[in-house]
């Protein structure tokens, strides 16, 4: 017993000298947000997706280094952005039917889906029309980020017209949210509900 006391105490002696010589160096802040072109230098927030005032809806698209030149990468981290754009207004109108039919009780959640789908084939099939590069810089080793956006009313615009369309290609399948509604009337009320 008392060799297992004296033992558990060297040990604590050597840990206590050991501690002491420990060198507490700082460490670098890390960005918040850094280029995703591997240089890892920090970034403005908005190429990490932060919130841009005035722009209702945006995405990132990045072209790496090119010999095509400038005009090249810009198209290219421009298109990009369009995908994720669309992939972000999907959600956002999903978000918008999901909050109508909860808000209503008009349907059950087989028809969401459904409607969730027949809307997500919609935006895939449109262009998004007022949807412009927003702001743009070089990265550190050449490439180029992008930001593409809409404004409020052109957001609003968008959905309601991707809303309109789907109605009217699965006119059965939106009847089942609110017979009593025109699909114009519908596709309004559905894209003037912004996700929380």
């Amino acid at each position: 017993m008392t060799f297992k006391v004296v033992s558990v105490l060297a040990a604590s002696l050597v840990l206590a000298a050991c501690s002491k010589d420990v060198v507490n160096t700082p460490v670098a802040d890390v960005p918040d947000c850094v280029f995703a072109d591997g240089s890892n230098q920090a970034a403005p927030e908005w190429v990490c997706g932060a919130p841009v005032e005035g722009v209702e809806l945006s995405a990132v698209g990045y072209s790496e280094k090119s010999a095509a030149g400038a005009n090249y990468m810009k198209q290219m981290a421009t298109t990009a952005a369009r995908v994720e754009l669309a992939q972000v207004l999907s959600v956002d109108l999903q978000n918008m039917v999901k909050q109508y039919v909860e808000t209503t009780g008009a349907a059950d959640a087989e028809t969401v889906d459904r409607v969730n789908s027949v809307v997500t084939k919609q935006i895939t099939e449109q262009t998004l029309i007022g949807s412009k590069v927003i702001r743009q810089m070089p990265t550190p080793t050449g490439g180029l980020v992008v930001l593409v956006g809409l404004d409020p009313s052109q957001a609003e615009g968008i959905a309601e017209s991707i809303l309109r369309t789907s109605m009217r290609n699965e006119a059965a399948l939106f009847q089942k949210l609110e017979s009593e509604k025109s699909f114009d009337e519908l596709a309004s009320e559905i894209a003037k509900r912004r996700a929380n």
